[in-house]
């Protein structure tokens, strides 16, 4: 059974990462398909994700140790929306001029398509056919002042 996806995060803990990959691990039946790990390291967000199992994402203990920093999001996928490649696998990066964020999301929007399309007519550039890039296009495009506040 395709259970979906899975989400993992840690905060405030120094090996937040491996702690991460430990949860995401308890949740692998959610997603089988591709995992990502991304971690911040005093604002800098550094990521690592691939196609296959956890333990072949992360075969070699090096992508864990360099993923730095005390807070840490990761993800485990199957293909809902959005095909099954690596420019899909979350979680994503987006990097703006006024900082970085990670996001990953579990679920669909189901009305992604018209929103994709309308989001594209104004200019929005896509580098996934994945939902959750839609969402950070929307949640960018908030007219709220701060981002926590979008």
């Amino acid at each position: 059974i395709h259970e979906e996806c899975g989400i993992f995060g840690v905060w405030g803990h120094p090996d937040a990462a491996r702690l991460t990959y430990f949860g995401l691990h308890a949740l692998q039946h959610r997603g089988q398909e591709g995992a990502g790990i991304v971690s911040n390291d005093n604002g800098h967000l550094i990521g690592h994700r691939g196609l296959g199992l956890l333990t072949q994402v992360f075969g070699d203990e090096r992508e864990i140790e360099r993923l730095k920093g005390n807070c840490a999001i990761g993800h485990v996928r199957y293909a809902t929306a959005g095909s099954g490649t690596t420019d899909n696998i979350q979680p994503f990066i987006f990097r703006f001029h006024d900082g970085d964020v990670a996001l990953c999301h579990n679920g669909n929007l189901t009305n992604c398509p018209s929103l994709r399309r309308k989001l594209e007519d104004e200019g929005a550039i896509f580098h996934s056919n994945s939902d959750t890039e839609v969402l950070m296009h929307l949640i960018r495009r908030s007219m709220q002042r701060t981002f926590m506040d979008k």
